[in-house]
C-alpha cells in the first residue's frame, strides 16, 4: 500500500473517530460545535496579512514594524489584533524531531520572539500552514500528518491564529483533512483562531462552521474590480450560514494595494464589513497615503462588521448593475449599500419592501462615508452614484 493510500486510510479512521461522542455516543447535531468549542470568532477577525502586498518577501523586521504601524495608525485600537504571516516564513525541511523550522535568514530570533514582541504590542500573532505535503509555495512543508505536532508547537510559540491552506492535498478531500488540525488546534493548550483556507472547493459553508472559525468561500483575490467584485457575489449565496464562532471568508482586503480606484475601494471595504467578512488588510500600512488609512480607519463601517448580532448582509435587490445590499444590525437598526456596478452615472434605490422595513416606518438614516444624519426618512432611500461607486447607510427607526 502506498504512502498516499496509507495517509487516506488513516484519515477516513479518524474521521469516523471524530462522528463518535466522548462516551462512543453517536455525536448529536447540538454537538457539532465540538471543534470550535476555542471561544474565539465572536465578531469577525480584524487584523493584517502579509501575503497580498508581500508575498514571500517577508522577515521578522517587516512584522515587527508592521506590529508597530498598526499600533501608531491607531488601526489597533479600531480592532485590527492580527498580524498574520503568510507563506514562506519556515524552512522547507523539518528539524531532526520532525517539527516546522523557522527560516534562518529571514526569522533568525524565531517565531517565539516574534510573537512576544507583537503581544508586547497589544496584538496577536498569525500563522500559515497548509493541509497538505507542503505550502503553496513549495517553500515549506505542509501539515498533513503533523496536526498534533504542529498545533502543540505554534502552541508553544504563543501563536494566536493559524490559516490553514489547501495546496499538494494528495487529492483528500478537505472534510477529512481539515477536522485532525482542527481537533489538534482545540487540544493545543492555546486559544487559536483556525481560518480555513479550502477556497471554497466542497462548499465550506455547509459542514465547515464544526470545524473552523472562518472558511474561505472562494480562490485568492486579486487586485482588480472584476475579482472583486466576482468573489463579493460568490461569497454572497452562502451568507445565512455565517455567525458568532464561524464566518465566510471572500479573502483579504486589497484596499491600498493600487488596483483600483478610491470609489472601488471603497466599495470593496464596505461590502467587506456589511457581509462580516474577516478585515484583513493586505497593504503595506507603513506606506500607506491618507486615502487608504481614511477607507480602513472609517469606525463606523467598522462597526457595522462587528455587530454582535452577527447576521451576514447580503444582496436584496439588482437590476442591470444598480445594487442593494442589506442586513440587520442589533437594536433593531438595519445597513443598507447603494451600489452602482454600472459603467455610468445612476441612481440607486431601495424601497423599505427591499430592507424588510414595514411600509410606515420612520428612520434617520446615517451615511457612514459622509458621516452625516438625514432625519424622518420613510418609504425609500436613493443616491445618485457614479460608476463603481456606493453609499453605505444605517437606518435606526424612530421609536413611535
Amino acid at each position: 500500500m502506498d504512502k498516499v493510500m496509507v495517509m487516506f486510510c488513516m484519515l477516513i479512521a479518524y474521521t469516523c473517530a471524530c462522528s463518535l461522542g466522548r462516551n462512543n455516543k453517536t455525536m448529536s447535531t447540538a454537538d457539532m460545535s465540538y471543534f470550535t468549542e476555542n471561544g474565539l470568532g465572536q465578531t469577525p477577525p480584524m487584523g493584517w496579512n502579509s501575503w497580498n502586498h508581500f508575498g514571500c518577501d517577508i522577515n521578522e523586521t517587516l512584522i515587527r514594524s508592521t506590529a508597530d504601524a498598526m499600533v501608531s495608525t491607531g488601526l489597533a485600537s479600531l480592532g485590527y489584533k492580527y498580524i498574520n504571516l503568510d507563506d514562506c516564513w519556515a524552512e522547507l525541511n523539518r528539524d531532526s524531531q520532525g517539527n516546522m523550522v523557522p527560516k534562518a535568514s529571514t526569522f533568525p530570533s524565531g517565531i517565539k520572539a516574534l510573537a512576544y514582541y507583537v503581544h508586547g504590542k497589544g496584538l496577536k500573532l498569525g500563522v500559515y500552514s497548509d493541509a497538505g505535503n507542503l505550502t503553496c509555495s513549495k517553500r515549506m512543508p505542509g501539515s498533513l500528518g503533523h496536526e498534533v505536532q504542529d498545533a502543540k508547537t505554534f502552541a508553544s510559540w504563543g501563536v494566536d491564529y493559524l490559516k490553514y491552506d489547501n495546496c499538494e492535498n494528495n487529492g483528500i478531500s478537505p472534510r477529512l483533512r481539515y477536522p485532525p488540525m482542527s481537533e489538534a488546534l482545540l487540544n493545543s493548550g492555546r486559544p487559536i483562531f483556525f481560518s480555513m483556507c479550502e477556497w471554497g472547493r466542497e462548499d465550506p459553508a455547509t459542514w465547515a462552521k464544526s470545524v473552523g472559525n472562518s472558511w474561505r468561500t472562494t480562490g485568492d483575490i486579486k487586485d482588480n474590480w472584476k475579482s472583486m467584485t466576482s468573489i463579493a457575489d460568490a461569497n454572497d449565496k452562502w451568507a445565512s450560514y455565517a455567525g458568532p464562532g464561524g464566518w465566510n471568508d471572500p479573502d483579504m482586503l486589497e484596499v491600498g494595494n493600487g488596483g483600483m480606484t478610491t470609489e472601488e475601494y471603497r466599495a470593496h471595504f464596505s461590502i467587506w464589513a456589511l457581509a462580516k467578512a474577516p478585515l484583513l488588510v493586505g497593504c503595506d500600512i507603513q506606506a500607506m497615503d491618507n486615502t487608504t488609512s481614511e477607507l480602513i480607519s472609517n469606525s463606523e463601517v467598522i462597526a457595522v462588521n462587528q455587530d454582535t448580532l452577527g447576521v451576514q448582509g447580503k444582496k436584496v435587490k439588482s437590476n442591470s448593475d444598480l445594487e442593494v445590499w442589506a442586513g440587520p444590525l442589533s437594536n433593531n437598526k438595519v445597513a443598507v449599500i447603494l451600489w452602482n456596478r454600472s459603467s455610468s452615472n445612476a441612481t440607486v434605490t431601495a424601497s423599505w419592501s427591499d430592507l424588510g422595513l414595514e411600509s410606515g416606518t420612520i428612520v434617520d438614516a446615517r451615511d457612514l462615508w459622509d458621516h452625516s444624519t438625514q432625519s424622518s426618512v420613510s418609504g425609500d432611500i436613493s443616491a445618485e452614484l457614479a460608476s463603481h461607486a456606493c453609499k453605505m447607510y444605517v437606518l435606526t427607526p424612530q421609536s413611535g
